[in-house]
């Protein structure tokens, strides 16, 4: 029977985190030879020709010790963060007065060994110059220009805080690009990304690289959707009735869509060019029309042939040109402005961006580009995202991928592409469905071509994560295609295994066809969070991200394959496959409980898990706890710690409430004994806790009855610019018996929650 989910409901009282002291820094064996050794850096510093920018300051990096906040620099009067390019690599803007200061404060402490600013100055290894190499993008230095007298490259600036000085390092940059003849195509100026696309020759993009108040320059995005495909022809389709009146929304942002195709036209709300504002929203490249029906149906092939009746309203809006190649505007811009119109018109909530920029490969350092915009739009319009991780092509596959498969996706030149690094939107990965392709159907006989991956197992061609800071990437996965060796041709081949979906050539009686790729595989999760606002109208984005998490498993193929590689299995199937069985209702053997709150900097929130005496007694069966968080944290693009705040959870025993309460405020040792007692989850509190969505799942089989509590608990990040604001957040928990289909939980469940809601309102009176 199905029911609908349940809320879970926050314990009281909350708790302030007891905070660790900080250790300190390990201060050089010789601080007087420390000091002489920086003044002698800052010297040849000094000596080196000033850059041009728009002011006289100097850009300075500092190399410090692991863990120092670059802020405190700022103590020092004249010196101002600009940004935090490495853990222990801080960029500042000087004058010339503090580095007169600095100067001085090293004499006298290569000659005392201590003086003012001493504790600054001992975290301090060392000053160097930021140079044309270090604002030289990976696509840049790989590829070169395409044309060294007029190329199409992006410049980023340091997005400073201070509105007067961000005005005038515009006005001053746009004056350098009129003086050197560098024609300005679009700029794109955000809270924290300033960025200008241009055209410029290979001397141009030299003064570029040699200006002070630039960031990096690199080649635009390089979108490839050149994908063949098997056409499918289906002669009769039944009626499609139209959508519900009320059926939730679901955008595609991409080429544009086919909206007259006979599966799609019943579900279209309105389609919006954001290219070429007033032309029609039209796909011409086929890839928006695929993305569309797996966003609109989620898995097209299980429909066929006649169960196709669609329960959500779609929305495209056409945010590049159909070739994908489309360079002298910013697609931020466009995304910005469709998501905008689409969430304020018809409030929609669930966008998927089924593309990734194949020159920007995550280098491991900080997130820019699509991936900023994604994060701090999720944040301020309470959206989601769903994005993919990017392909590698046929060609970048390795000759010997049959015998190195999966380990060549681990590779450094196989990580995310962006946007897919976003911490804010769900990432989805790759998984093979079909082993067969076009030549083994033909002939079953022969072996002239071998699957890469088997069905439920990673895609040939998926990239793989982390993102920022370890960041658990990709989130999910779904069936995305796979690809097969040719032993005679000795090239790969991917017919009949990509993933069916609409085709834009309807009018020539192909209504289907398919093609590989991880941007068939997110519009199939976009599909499913869209399909939880039918059942849990008006949630939060970060609720439907959580009950997607706590739904989500590792399929045992992935398992096997990758055995004890737990750090793989993450890298290239995040939380795993969502399974859609109870997704979106309950039912007796297996519980869905949701909820939201907000908590405040440096505090403890606990729940407690209501689990019914029939869920732990019997006979010895494995039973689960999942439990999923989510959260959209603001961001800065000029800090490691790109998250101002970060929150964690985990799952304690304990006696009662009080309990719990006196560990956490006051009893450090048996807290952490508690915490250290509760990492037998499927995924630990360490790799989960790096990400903005964190699920774990526990698996009991002993027969033993227990109070189970979660901790929710928040952290701040030093730069955080408001910690006076408590942090939303959503939490989903799932119950599950594996091995009792009699199991009755959901009424025994709901029976206490109902009890300790009537025993709350006794004590209240």
């Amino acid at each position: 029977m199905a029911y609908e989910h349940l809320r879970v409901v926050r314990d009281e009282p909350i708790n302030l985190r007891k905070k660790n002291r900080f250790p300190g820094f390990p201060k050089p064996a010789d601080v007087k030879q420390h000091g002489a050794n920086l003044q002698r850096n800052l010297t040849a510093v000094r000596q080196a020709p000033a850059e041009p920018g728009f002011d006289e300051r100097r850009l300075l990096r500092i190399n410090v010790v692991e863990g120092f906040r670059p802020d405190d620099l700022e103590t020092i009067p004249g010196l101002t963060v600009v940004s935090q390019e490495g853990r222990s690599v801080a960029l500042l803007f000087s004058s010339e007065a503090a580095l007169t200061l600095v100067d001085q404060r090293l004499t006298v402490l290569a000659r005392d060994g201590n003086v003012t600013y001493a504790n600054l100055l001992l975290a301090i290894r060392g000053f160097d110059s930021w140079t044309p190499l270090d604002r030289t993008g990976s696509a840049l230095a790989q590829l070169g220009l395409p044309d060294d007298a007029s190329s199409i490259v992006d410049v980023e600036l340091w997005p400073i805080d201070r509105a007067d000085e961000r005005a005038r390092m515009t006005a001053a940059f746009e004056e350098l690009l009129r003086r050197e003849r560098i024609e300005q195509l679009d700029r794109l100026n955000q809270e924290s990304l300033l960025m200008y696309k241009v055209r410029a020759s290979l001397a141009q993009v030299d003064i570029l690289l040699r200006y002070r108040d630039v960031r990096l320059v690199d080649l635009p995005p390089s979108f490839s959707f050149g994908l063949d495909s098997l056409r499918l022809d289906i002669n009769e389709l039944p009626l499609i009735e139209p959508v519900p009146e009320n059926a939730p929304g679901v955008c595609v942002l991409d080429t544009g869509i086919a909206a007259g195709h006979p599966l799609l036209a019943p579900a279209v709300g309105e389609t919006v060019n954001f290219v070429a504002p007033g032309e029609p929203a039209t796909d011409t490249d086929g890839h928006g029309t695929r993305v569309a029906g797996l966003a609109l149906y989620g898995g097209v092939i299980d429909l066929l042939p006649d169960q196709f009746a669609p329960q959500l309203r779609l929305f495209a809006g056409k945010v590049f040109s159909n070739d994908g190649q489309d360079q002298t505007h910013f697609v931020e811009k466009a995304v910005d402005e469709a998501v905008r119109y689409f969430n304020e018109q018809y409030r929609c909530k669930i966008f998927c961006l089924a593309y990734g920029d194949r020159n920007k490969i995550y280098d491991g350092k900080h997130i820019r580009g699509l991936a900023y915009t994604l994060d701090r739009l999720a944040r301020e319009l309470d959206v989601l995202f769903v994005v993919p991780t990017g392909n590698l092509l046929e060609d970048e596959l390795p000759v010997d991928a049959l015998q190195t498969y999966p380990r060549y996706l681990l590779e450094s030149e196989f990580r995310l592409l962006d946007p897919a690094t976003s911490i804010n939107s769900l990432t989805v990965g790759g998984l093979a469905e079909f082993e067969l392709d076009h030549q083994a159907q033909r002939f079953p006989e022969g072996i002239e071509t071998s699957p890469i991956a088997r069905r439920n197992q990673p895609s040939p061609f998926t990239r793989s994560g982390p993102s920022i800071a370890g960041a658990l990437k990709p989130d999910f996965v779904a069936y995305g295609g796979n690809v097969a060796l040719h032993h005679l041709r000795r090239n790969f081949v991917s017919q009949r295994l990509g993933v069916v979906s609409t085709s834009r050539n309807f009018a020539d009686g192909r209504l289907f066809d398919d093609a590989p790729g991880t941007s068939f595989a997110a519009p199939q999760v976009a599909h499913l969070a869209a399909t939880i606002l039918r059942f849990i109208p008006g949630a939060p984005a970060n609720t439907v991200r959580a009950v997607l998490g706590a739904h989500a498993r590792i399929p045992g193929e992935t398992e096997e394959l990758l055995e004890e590689d737990d750090a793989g299995k993450l890298a290239l199937s995040g939380f795993g496959r969502v399974d859609p069985k109870y997704l979106f209702e309950s039912a007796d053997q297996a519980v869905t409980l949701v909820g939201e709150d907000s908590i405040p900097s440096d505090h403890h929130h606990f729940y407690e898990l209501l689990l019914p005496e029939d869920f732990w007694q019997g006979r010895k069966r494995a039973r689960e706890i999942s439990v999923a968080l989510a959260y959209s944290p603001a961001v800065r693009t000029t800090r490691i710690g790109y998250r101002a705040v970060k929150l964690s959870f985990n799952v304690v025993e304990a006696e009662n409430l009080e309990q719990l309460c006196a560990w956490f405020n006051s009893n450090r040792v048996a807290a952490a004994q508690k915490l250290a007692e509760s990492t037998f989850a499927n995924i630990n509190a360490t790799a989960r806790s790096k990400g903005t969505l964190q699920c774990a799942t526990w698996t009991y089989k002993q027969s033993k009855e227990r109070r189970l509590f979660i901790v929710v608990t928040r952290k701040d990040e030093p730069w955080n610019p408001r910690p006076d604001l408590a942090e939303q957040y959503s939490l989903a928990v799932t119950f599950r018996d594996l091995a009792n289909p009699e199991a009755n939980l959901y009424v025994q469940v709901r029976q206490r929650m109902r009890q300790r809601d009537q025993a709350r309102l006794r004590n209240v009176r």
